[in-house]
């Protein structure tokens, strides 16, 4: 099969510089096309292409600015492949990334995967923290992941490859974000395509953001995924739950403190202490356990007060998605 990476970009020439320099190093020998959207931004990356003409198969594309999840039904709409493979342009490619994404499709091919994430050690301390936080067992990258059984793995749009087949029998991704790569697996499932998660097809996910930035993307979060349970009720889960009782949990604690009541805190005092000890050493860094502890409580507090706002508004009042949470929508 001939593969398509679509890589939307918006404002991110050094990114996708970096990309496109980890994509010359695949130890894939079959050709493959590289597909960036350019997607409305002021700072184009266009000018860094000619230094990889002759090493990479780039096609490009400027559009005018309509989110991540049209960009890449662009992309896909005018790939030359028959298999469409699709990074966040703040990814970077290990070498064998390709050669495994084959392998795996030939051994028990799928018409959607997806692959996890994982961070280099050059990465700065802040983002190990959040990348930890965003893939531990101990967090709701864990939850997630728990709850989803590998060959019914929702995949993420950071790291997911469909074929075209699956493409364009779904119409690919909607006009939501964050959201709209779960929302396109359960509509894929409801046409009777499969999905499966490929461990070992990892990326490495830089996720360049400060702790603000964390915050407003992970209570998007929050927000998006009462709109999918009322989009797609039957695939709705309690561990979907998880974070917001766990806010509600941790304010009861501090609240029974008035009280003189200290063992529930005591609780939430020794999963902080565990996330600390198991971060630091995984990372082998104190501060990165400690820059751990901050993102984890930011994840929770961020995903969880998202999630009852959305809950509230969608469930409870009625409220039409797009009007509720405007911010959540991209306008084509």
């Amino acid at each position: 099969m001939f593969f398509s990476l679509i890589i939307p970009v918006y404002n991110r020439p050094d990114e996708i510089e970096e990309l496109l320099e980890s994509l010359t190093k695949q130890s894939y020998k079959d050709q493959f096309e590289v597909v960036i959207i350019e997607d409305g931004s002021t700072l184009r990356c266009d000018t860094i292409l000619p230094a990889f003409e002759g090493k990479l198969f780039i096609s490009y594309y400027f559009k005018s600015n309509s989110g991540p999840g049209d960009s890449r039904n662009y992309g896909m709409k005018k790939a030359k492949g028959d298999y469409f493979i699709v990074l966040d342009s703040d990814c970077i490619i290990p070498e064998g990334y390709l050669k495994n994404v084959s392998e795996s499709l030939i051994a028990n091919y799928v018409d959607c995967f997806g692959g996890p994430d994982a961070a280099l050690d050059s990465f700065s301390d802040i983002q190990k923290a959040i990348n930890f936080t965003m893939t531990s067992f101990l967090t709701t990258g864990g939850i997630r992941g728990k709850s989803e059984k590998i060959e019914k793995f929702q995949p993420r749009s950071f790291n997911m490859g469909i074929s075209k087949k699956a493409f364009e029998a779904s119409g690919g991704f909607g006009n939501i974000h964050p959201g709209e790569d779960p929302d396109l697996s359960i509509r894929l499932w409801k046409l009777g395509y499969e999905t499966r998660l490929f461990p070992d097809c990892y990326v490495y996910h830089k996720r360049r953001i400060d702790w603000d930035k964390f915050y407003k993307q992970v209570n998007k979060f929050g927000k998006a995924r009462p709109i999918l349970d009322k989009w797609h009720p039957e695939y709705k889960k309690v561990t979907f739950l998880f974070p917001s009782l766990f806010i509600l949990g941790f304010g009861f604690s501090v609240l029974l403190l008035f009280f003189t009541i200290i063992s529930p805190l005591y609780l939430y005092v020794f999963y902080f202490i565990l996330i600390f000890i198991i971060s630091a050493i995984k990372n082998k860094s104190l501060k990165i356990g400690f820059y751990s502890v901050v993102a984890v409580f930011i994840q929770f507090y961020g995903y969880g007060t998202g999630y009852i706002t959305s809950f509230i508004k969608i469930h409870l009042l009625s409220k039409q998605p797009e009007q509720a949470f405007p911010e959540l929508f991209f306008k084509k």
